[in-house]
């Protein structure tokens, strides 16, 4: 005589627990709760992997988180007044683009009502230096750059600053230098740097674009890296990036250039690629804002200081001489060499006493 359990043990099993079925989603669970504790309990990277994932599988979003904006992700403009530079987001990127812009439209509005464009001002490419030198002519979302692969390292770097970029949620933590694909020769690597005694040291600083951690993943590429030495990096040349990013907001935009004076000779680092270290580096800037206009440069060596950064302020000319290059090329020819000649006291006066 068998003994028959009242039960179905058949049935029991089918309605329970089933591992096989269940792998997966508990897989993804704990990727998520490891996701989440790896980035020490920030919701920002859990969200934006959760959103990719939506999109992969086609989960739409409703039609209300569709109308809402969303809170993880920077502003960022619908168009630019100070320049034409940047070009139009790609289809894939639209949406986006307009959600952000929504909540940058009061600070555009204002920005809007304070500057008054001169007309060489819409000149397509009007930010963009000339040089005899021939570099690559690299294009990105956030700035234009100058390769010269010789030195492996840009030139010159060009975009325009405006006093919303400087603020938002876009971090610098998580991002990785990476090699620019762009560049039709390869760039340096970051292992170039490594143990090499020099910071990679950013051309266009990953703090002028705050609004936008895509943008700010641009400034990682090594088209935009130099070696700089770490006090210089991280002393006078931090200093000079924040006072940018304060005149930018007062004067609601700039145009920066900023690069390293390239000559032959340097002293190179590197393991895969030579890559030259600059001795000296240099910002030209200028503000418009009809009928207002001013110009300014600083040249810095590579080296710590303890200085004023009105120390470092000379005339525009004098950049030009070192590095052969043209800034500002599309300026009417009396107005550029009035505002390239000026003196480092009536650059001071202009930029220092407002």
């Amino acid at each position: 005589m068998f003994f028959r359990p009242r039960f179905n043990t058949k049935k029991y099993a089918r309605r329970g627990f089933r591992l096989r079925g269940n792998t997966l989603v508990l897989l993804f669970v704990f990727f998520l709760i490891g996701l989440f504790l790896h980035y020490g309990g920030k919701t920002k990277p859990v969200v934006a992997f959760w959103n990719d994932v939506r999109e992969i599988i086609g989960l739409r979003r409703s039609h209300a988180e569709k109308e809402e904006s969303n809170p993880y992700r920077a502003p960022e403009p619908d168009s630019d007044v100070a320049t034409d530079e940047r070009p139009e987001p790609s289809a894939s990127e639209s949406e986006a683009s307009d959600k952000r812009g929504r909540r940058s439209s009061k600070t555009k509005t204002n920005r809007e009502s304070k500057i008054v464009r001169f007309e060489f001002e819409k000149q397509v490419d009007f930010i963009l230096p000339v040089s005899r030198s021939g570099g690559e002519l690299i294009r990105h979302e956030g700035y234009t750059l100058s390769y010269r692969d010789e030195y492996k390292d840009a030139e010159w770097v060009a975009y325009p600053l405006l006093d919303y970029e400087t603020t938002g949620d876009a971090d610098r933590k998580n991002e990785q230098f990476q090699p620019d694909r762009a560049a039709a020769n390869g760039t340096a690597l970051p292992s170039d740097y490594t143990r090499s005694g020099y910071d990679r040291g950013h051309l266009a600083p990953a703090g002028d674009f705050k609004y936008s951690q895509r943008m700010m993943r641009e400034t990682f590429l090594m088209s935009n890296i130099t070696p700089q030495v770490p006090d210089f990096n991280r002393g006078i040349w931090k200093e000079l990036e924040d006072l940018v990013r304060t005149w930018a907001v007062r004067d609601n935009g700039l145009y920066i250039i900023t690069g390293p004076v390239l000559k032959a000779g340097l002293p190179t680092i590197g393991k895969a690629n030579e890559v030259s270290v600059p001795q000296k580096f240099y910002k030209v800037i200028l503000y418009c804002n009809k009928p207002d206009i001013r110009m300014i440069g600083f040249l810095l060596d590579n080296e710590a200081s303890e200085s004023s950064l009105k120390q470092f302020v000379v005339p525009v000319d004098q950049i030009e001489q070192l590095t052969g290059i043209d800034f500002f090329p599309k300026l009417p020819d009396d107005l550029e060499r009035k505002l390239e000649s000026k003196g480092r006291g009536e650059m001071v006066d202009e930029w220092f006493s407002n």
